[in-house]
């Protein structure tokens, strides 16, 4: 990338397009796998500043609604919008008598809300998977009342780099999604006009019995590799048997860890 609004990042992020379908189709079995998502979303919530009431809040990306309906009922006297680029996980959400009023098919790039409109936007790993995270800013800036708060959790550099290392072990093709650096997240926050109340990373860690726990809870989530230069076709009996041996490396007594590097920011509108 050379658009120097644009983080560095070492190859290209996934295909909206393909990360929209995979979402949907792994709306019936998100939750049951989600633990990470719940509790990065509930940390990230915890951040909100305490005791703030907004009129009406925004979950981008918001998959099957879980937190929909925690916001619904955080704040009860507000309304609430939805918006997902995964019209799986927005057919999924409907089903439920609570959460948003509405739900919306919509890029948080480009929401199809109109100018300060909201009062928070809340968004919950979903914003790693935007190629132009200045224009998520810009977006949520546009969209927000003055006075208005962005809650925004995200991944970063250092995600799942015990996979990583093990497949680069194997072969040297892209097996595992690519981030954007913390740094990139500091530059753009400090550039987007808001005033920052929150920005910081903290590396949640995940254990698992053996690989294919790991692999087929990436599977379920919709997270699985969709990075361009990923390799095509099942991967081969001896690929997999050299990343098993490789990952055995990490081991640690309570299983074979997977890092996520997350990252946390509160930003909010400045008054007019």
């Amino acid at each position: 990338m050379t658009d120097l609004s644009c983080p560095t990042l070492p190859g290209a992020l996934p295909d909206k397009r393909q990360v929209a379908a995979s979402f949907s189709r792994a709306a019936a079995s998100y939750d049951s796998v989600a633990a990470l998502q719940r509790a990065v979303g509930l940390s990230l919530l915890g951040q909100v500043p305490a005791g703030w009431q907004p009129l009406r809040w925004l979950d981008l990306g918001s998959g099957t609604g879980h937190f929909s309906r925690i916001l619904a009922e955080r704040f009860a006297q507000s309304s609430g919008v939805a918006v997902d680029i995964a019209e799986g996980m927005l057919r999924h959400a409907r089903n439920e008598q609570r959460g948003a009023h509405y739900h919306v098919a919509g890029d948080a790039e480009r929401l199809p809300l109109r100018d300060a409109s909201v009062d928070l936007v809340f968004t919950s790993l979903a914003v790693q998977w935007c190629d132009q995270f200045a224009s998520v800013l810009a977006e949520a800036l546009r969209v927000l009342r003055p006075g208005g708060v962005l809650a925004f959790s995200s991944l970063c550099v250092g995600t799942l780099d015990e996979l990583r290392a093990s497949w680069q072990a194997v072969d040297g093709l892209v097996h595992v999604n690519r981030f954007r650096r913390f740094e990139d997240y500091q530059r753009l926050c400090a550039a987007s006009g808001f005033e920052q109340l929150e920005l910081h990373r903290c590396a949640h860690v995940l254990h698992y019995p053996d690989v294919r726990s790991l692999t087929h809870e990436l599977k379920a989530l919709g997270a699985h590799n969709l990075n361009p230069g990923r390799p095509s076709g099942l991967t081969g009996r001896a690929r997999m048997q050299g990343l098993l041996q490789a990952y055995e490396a990490f081991r640690q007594p309570a299983g074979l860890p997977a890092t996520y590097q997350v990252v946390y920011g509160v930003l909010r509108k400045l008054q007019a």
